[in-house]
């Protein structure tokens, strides 16, 4: 697909970070948007900076849980009414939040809202819009994985399952698409996008999504945070909640402002990435990185002295908590 003018993208989690990037950069290229995310204030701003791109192009916002294939299906009744016709060029499995990290200690219902948006959100998005992909002329699916899609850590004393695991079920999903799509429907093309740190507001809002948002953290929350600290070495035993909010709010902010890749610069990556027809689309040095260093020594992916020469190399620093 050289070309996206007079196309229809369909994105999830348009709303902030690489989907309202993408959203935007799609706009100016001329193509129509349907975006969706729960934060309507999220899509009033991407719908603003899609119209500055391209008045001319029609842009529709619609609430809707990924996680709910019968959201996702009325999503796609919504589209189909907003913007008329019978099918989609584009769409964009982008929603994801981070949260729910242990499978031993982590309670399992915030487990599972990681994993049911980042794999459960990917899966409905393709369920419900695959047909709409088919009945175009000219139809691409992306997914969006990570880096832990294939390096299920982001440090040695941080559990990161459930991100991972969704992850990990993106990466081999697309990929069995890629021979199905050939043989039964081979206009359709899909990609899996496996970005590094991205400068986006995800630990923001998953800490909304988990009821953990700093400004209003609960106290038991506060206190599960502040042992982790401890844990750690951090000599927070003593300071107050409020301290300990404004760390997490900190740290969301350093996630955000301190990536080495910007949201822009990633929409960019992706919409080349589909452009050029890969379907393996890795996103920022630190992902290519990564990559390298997994496929060279697979079995030292997850000691520390891996790490180590990711942060000698310039990588991954402010990811894995190092400055």
């Amino acid at each position: 697909m050289k070309n996206f003018d007079g196309k229809l993208a369909v994105i999830s989690g348009g709303g902030s970070g690489i989907g309202q990037a993408v959203a935007e950069q799609l706009a100016g290229a001329g193509c129509h948007i349907a975006l969706c995310d729960l934060s309507p204030e999220g899509m009033a701003e991407t719908k603003a900076l899609c119209r500055a791109a391209n008045g001319s192009v029609i842009i529709s916002a619609h609430i809707c849980d990924v996680t709910d294939e019968e959201a996702v299906a009325a999503f796609r009744d919504g589209v189909l009414a907003a913007h008329g016709g019978n099918h989609v060029n584009l769409v964009f499995a982008n929603a994801g939040i981070a949260g729910g990290g242990s499978f031993v200690t982590d309670e399992r219902e915030a487990w599972e809202r990681t994993f049911n948006v980042c794999w459960y959100g990917v899966y409905n998005m393709g369920r419900v819009f695959m047909p709409l992909l088919v009945a175009s002329d000219d139809g691409h699916l992306i997914n969006t994985s990570s880096i832990n899609g294939f390096w299920a850590t982001v440090g040695p004393d941080t559990p990161h399952t459930a991100y991972s695991a969704a992850k990990f079920a993106v990466k081999g999903f697309s990929e069995a698409l890629i021979g199905e799509l050939r043989n039964s429907a081979p206009h359709v093309k899909v990609s899996v996008v496996m970005p590094g740190h991205i400068g986006t507001n995800i630990l923001a809002n998953s800490g909304k999504a988990h009821g953990a948002d700093p400004s209003n953290m609960a106290a038991e929350k506060v206190a599960k945070i502040r042992a982790l600290m401890v844990k750690r070495g951090l000599p927070v035993d003593n300071v107050p909640d409020d301290a300990i909010r404004a760390v997490i709010k900190q740290r969301g902010e350093d996630f955000r402002d301190k990536a080495p890749t910007t949201s822009a610069q990633a929409a960019t990556i992706i919409l080349d990435g589909v452009r050029a027809d890969r379907w393996r689309i890795l996103v920022g040095d630190d992902a290519h990185a990564v990559d390298q260093e997994v496929r060279a020594t697979p079995e030292e992916a997850y000691e520390e002295s891996f790490l180590d020469r990711l942060r000698a190399a310039g990588h991954m620093n402010v990811l894995t908590g190092n400055r």
